[in-house]
């Protein structure tokens, strides 16, 4: 049976490329880890993959905000490769700085499917420093996000000093009535964070933690979903491990709710591409 190829970008700052490349595996993919240099240079060819995923990091230091210089990069050497895949159909997955270089690269939100404009943005935290955190987080049930199906309710950690989303309110209240808003800050029950600190960690406008674009196969989020990949990540698995084992279940067969997000891309990939 062919394999779901998915490229994990590394290089200038970019260190959640092992966590990706793992949680993309457990996930049923094959995971190639590549130095960005070698995609630019056309060593490494986009088109040979199903998925992209650009992880969480500090590009290039972050020294003109984060995502930019990546962005830039990308956009100047590849930016017709990245049209092409979106428009083959295949899938993009940016993760806090990917995130950040998603939105720079103009990929997203791509309302009215213009994937070259500029129009939202994330930048510094309210609070004024870097947070690292575990969040709760819901999800938009009316999202066409194709990463996020049949997710309800997730929590996972997110570390980051840029990661405020802002926009023009009328593009926010474009993004919500569309729903390409697929993740929110919430409290543990699932219900909105309403801005309060430190439920929204950064002070995001309409506590948004995710976006898509309007077909649901770019995502990004700041979120980090590839550090959940283990139950015992979570900073309260010793009190959920009780709980379950006590109601008969064993904790380590069960999928966590990361390896969830990035197995339903897999998926997506196996039903329409293999």
């Amino acid at each position: 049976m062919k394999k779901v190829n998915a490229l994990i970008l590394t290089g200038f700052g970019l260190n959640c490329d092992n966590e990706t490349a793992h949680v993309f595996e457990l996930a049923g993919a094959m995971a190639h880890r590549v130095h960005i240099n070698a995609v630019i240079s056309g060593k490494v060819k986009l088109a040979d993959f199903h998925i992209l995923a650009l992880g969480g990091g500090f590009s290039w230091g972050d020294d003109h905000g984060g995502g930019v210089i990546q962005a830039l990069k990308m956009k100047n050497h590849i930016g017709d490769d990245l049209l092409a895949f979106v428009k083959e159909g295949k899938l993009m997955i940016g993760i806090c700085n990917g995130f950040q270089a998603l939105v720079n690269l103009g990929l997203l939100p791509g309302l009215d499917q213009d994937y070259t404009k500029r129009n939202v943005s994330v930048t510094f935290n309210d609070c004024g420093n870097f947070r690292d955190q575990w969040v709760h987080l819901t999800a938009n049930q009316k999202s066409p996000c194709v990463f996020t199906k049949n997710i309800d309710i997730a929590d996972y950690p997110i570390r980051h000093g840029e990661g405020k989303f802002i926009a023009d309110q009328s593009v926010v209240d474009a993004l919500i009535a569309k729903n390409q808003v697929v993740l929110q800050y919430a409290d543990e029950k699932g219900n909105p964070a309403n801005g309060e600190f430190p439920l929204n960690p950064n002070g995001s406008m309409a506590d948004i933690a995710g976006i898509c674009d309007g077909t649901g196969r770019i995502f990004g989020l700041m979120p980090h979903p590839e550090a959940y990949n283990h139950f015992t990540n979570h900073p309260d698995w010793t009190r959920n491990y009780q709980l379950q084992k006590r109601a008969g279940k064993d904790p380590d067969s069960e999928m966590t709710i990361g390896i969830k997000l990035f197995k339903n891309g897999v998926d997506y990939i196996k039903d329409t591409f293999l």
